[in-house]
């Protein structure tokens, strides 16, 4: 938090000189939703989105990514340099001074002549006035471009903190993908111990035993792979957090401890301001038109002021002497006669450079409302398939538990225990996936809202 506090009262020190000149291009915005939210949804996301899952570990490992992510600290370098470039841009409005200082001997190689000495001390000043807006364009270029950066890196903290909520989610996914696969293991187990049970009294053949055998064998193969995706997520995790993959763990828990928090995309028109890469893109267009004025201008004349004065003396004791006193005031102008079209040529790439990045506005924009929309709709179709999926899981479950008895019983032949087995395996693996991937959903969604950031 501490990066983003300094990145701000970066952003503070100028971004209230840079002048609203620049008309956003007009996007057409869609009165609404095409996929809307359910009704008495919380509003917006607010700044601190994350805690809705209800999870302090995911908090903590939130707070510890946005001080330590290494891509959140290369960005924020990147603010201070742009910053550092503002206060350059700058130093054109002001006067420069310089003082000089020197002194002489001439040492003749012959004869008998006396060695001269002389001294003299100079201070210069000299202005450029800025009478058509150059620099002045120059100073603004550089601050809407800090005001970019600035934008750059609260697109970099959504990118992070969404990528360490969606992985620490997997990751509990994933234990709870491994408590099934070793349930469905140990069932797979018993099955065979009433298959070994049946074929001691003869009901059993052994081609039913190596059906079973080779069931168990499957359900024990699933766990390897499952493990190797979560040391994959767990080292994903860290890299996210700064931290070293070998010394980082998570607590032993499943996304039963996870809550489903609700969330409405309020009106497409508020996504303008609440999206960091559609401000970052529109502070580049701004950055783009300071640019132009700044290459126009500089097709005219440019005039500089200069005043000097000093002393010299072919004494240094009498350096100071009035009458060893000067001063000098003058004025120049140099005006552009013939540079091959070069001034002209960059004002009309200053001006293509403008375009391309109208366009890139419009095209962040409509990019931004396609992915919300794209989202709700996902989320409106995974709860659906939720409910479906969980209805067939209570179904199954009831005809494995009933092919079980009737099987025990010698009225049920082996082929459809194992079938009603594999497909109670195959849900539980298919619900617990669609549970991931709507938590994952609402993250996206989060995300796509501009995580509860907004301009200021």
């Amino acid at each position: 938090m501490l990066a983003a506090s300094l990145a701000g009262v970066l952003l503070a020190g100028c971004a209230h000189k840079i002048p609203v000149t620049e008309v956003v291009p007009a996007v057409e915005l869609p009165a609404g939703w095409s996929q809307a939210g359910k009704p008495g949804q919380q509003a917006w996301p607010d700044t601190h989105w994350w805690k809705r899952f209800g999870s302090d570990e995911l908090s903590q490992l939130v707070r510890e990514g946005q001080e330590s992510n290494l891509e959140l600290a290369a960005a924020l370098s990147r603010v201070r340099q742009a910053a550092a470039q503002a206060r350059i841009a700058g130093v054109a409005l002001l006067p420069s001074v310089d003082a000089y200082a020197g002194a002489s001997r001439d040492l003749p190689l012959a004869g008998n002549h006396n060695a001269n000495v002389s001294s003299s001390g100079l201070l210069q000043v000299s202005y450029e006035l800025d009478f058509w807006g150059k620099n002045a364009a120059s100073v603004t270029a550089a601050e809407a471009s800090l005001r970019a950066n600035f934008y750059d890196r609260q697109t970099v903290a959504l990118t992070v903190t969404s990528g360490i909520v969606s992985t620490y989610l997997k990751l509990l996914s994933l234990h709870d993908r491994l408590d099934v696969a070793r349930e469905n293991a140990r069932t797979a187990e018993h099955v065979l111990s009433l298959d070994e049970a049946q074929s001691s009294v003869g009901a059993a053949t052994s081609v039913d035993l190596a059906r079973q055998r080779s069931a168990v064998a499957s359900q024990h193969a699933a766990i390897p792979d499952l493990l190797q995706q979560q040391r994959e997520a767990q080292s994903a995790l860290a890299i996210l957090l700064g931290r070293s993959p070998q010394t980082f763990s998570i607590s032993n828990s499943g996304l039963a401890t996870i809550g489903l928090p609700d969330v409405t995309p309020g009106m497409p028109s508020e996504l303008l301001s609440r999206r960091p890469d559609i401000q970052r893109s529109e502070a580049l267009l701004a950055a783009a038109s300071a640019n132009i004025d700044a290459a126009r201008a500089a097709l005219f004349p440019s005039i500089r002021l200069t005043g000097s004065t000093g002393t010299q003396s072919s004494a240094l004791r009498s350096l100071l002497n009035a009458q060893n006193l000067f001063a000098n005031v003058g004025a120049s102008l140099v005006a552009p006669i013939f540079d091959g079209g070069r001034l002209r040529t960059e004002r009309d790439l200053a001006i293509e450079q403008k375009q391309e990045l109208v366009q890139t506005y419009r095209s962040t924009v409509l990019a931004a409302l396609a992915e919300v929309d794209t989202v709700l709709g996902q989320i409106n179709s995974l709860d659906e398939q939720r409910r479906l999926k969980e209805v067939e899981l209570e179904q199954t479950r009831l005809a494995f538990n009933l092919s079980e008895i009737r099987y025990k019983a010698g009225a049920e032949d082996l082929m459809t225990v194992l079938d009603t087995q594999r497909n109670l395996s195959d849900l539980q693996n298919e619900l617990g996936l669609l549970k991931l991937k709507r938590l994952q959903a609402t993250v996206s969604l989060y995300k796509a809202l501009g995580g509860g950031w907004q301009a200021g």
